[in-house]
């Protein structure tokens, strides 16, 4: 059974976008199935020139600063702290009673995102794999958002997809653990943690029915992620 939730967040000059995100991961840990459990948001400001740091602390996140410059070490750094946390705060607390979750810092996650994490918990599904939708078009050409719904295949039935992405992405401790967590990888940490964890065995949850709403814009903070995809949607014939 699920005793206590963590979710992490990595930054990187996101002083325009993390407030939001926090707000929403607020509203999701007072959902009333969630929010008699502890629930502690961490986030990673990883090699940020700007407030996002000071974003963070006003939102009551604990923060944590790095310099790497890698979003693989960042989720890394932060899911240990998590755990860690979470492990020293109720001596009798295992890593299988604690839930990690995992979403990015120009995303949104719905008001019951966590709530449903712990239906999928309960059914014993030891890792949750998500998709997102996008909600603000700016910037991309009218045919883009046209594109969308074929290239991402929503056609496919819920459970079905194939898509992996950090800023929808949760995992049980215990889980995440023996399959080594996060690598420090600068693109794919998510994609490689899920190939391990798929590799030893674990039941992994696919879904598409609580998509996290996520940022379009045009200037991806990692090369061969969500917003390359994107770009490449644009290039094709309206």
């Amino acid at each position: 059974m699920i005793r206590a939730l963590a979710v992490v967040v990595p930054a990187r000059n996101e002083e325009e976008l993390l407030a939001d995100c926090l707000d929403a991961l607020h509203r999701a840990a007072r959902h009333p199935r969630v929010r008699d459990l502890p629930c502690r948001v961490t986030v990673v400001a990883d090699a940020c020139q700007d407030a996002t740091a000071a974003i963070a602390r006003r939102h009551g996140a604990d923060l944590l600063e790095l310099t790497a410059g890698n979003v693989g070490a960042a989720r890394a750094t932060g899911s240990r702290h998590a755990l860690d946390t979470a492990l020293a705060s109720r001596p009798e607390l295992t890593t299988d009673g604690v839930w990690l979750a995992h979403t990015d810092a120009d995303s949104r996650v719905p008001r019951d995102w966590l709530a449903r994490h712990l239906d999928h918990a309960a059914c014993g599904w030891q890792a949750v794999v998500g998709t997102v939708r996008v909600t603000d078009w700016t910037g991309h050409p009218d045919s883009t958002a046209k594109a969308f719904p074929r290239h991402y295949q929503h056609d496919r039935r819920a459970d079905e997809h194939q898509h992996i992405h950090g800023a929808n992405l949760a995992v049980r401790a215990d889980a995440y653990r023996a399959a080594g967590g996060f690598q420090p990888l600068p693109v794919g940490e998510d994609r490689t943690l899920v190939a391990a964890l798929e590799a030893a065995g674990f039941r992994i949850k696919r879904t598409s029915r609580n998509p996290v709403a996520t940022s379009a814009r045009r200037n991806p903070r990692a090369h061969g992620g969500f917003g390359d995809f994107l770009r490449d949607l644009d290039a094709l014939p309206g």
